[in-house]
């Protein structure tokens, strides 16, 4: 397999259309990283913020993809574009409202 890349640039879609990234992840990087890394990066002024990495999903070529896993697992054919960047979509699931 030639032209195997050391790094991924991945931007990541939120709900609501905007972006965070791209950012260079190595491939070896797990996908609970990923996650870390948009809770640091997370916009300010979005209310719908995660509070923990268990908030986050992330989709990747229509499937979510499990913490512990790498990048370079994940990488879907359908979504690489060499020397391009791949974009991952973010859902954010709150807990369940606690009935009063």
């Amino acid at each position: 397999m030639s032209g195997v890349q050391d790094s991924l640039e991945i931007k990541f879609r939120l709900i609501d259309g905007s972006d965070i990234g791209p950012k260079s992840f190595p491939v070896a990087a797990s996908v609970a990283s990923l996650k870390e890394s948009i809770l640091s990066q997370w916009p300010k002024e979005k209310n719908n913020a995660p509070r923990t990495v268990k908030d986050l999903k992330i989709i990747s070529g229509g499937k979510i993809l499990e913490n512990n896993k790498t990048v370079g697992e994940c990488r879907s054919p359908l979504c690489d574009v060499p020397g391009g960047v791949t974009t991952m979509h973010v859902v954010v699931s709150q807990p369940p409202q606690q009935k009063g």
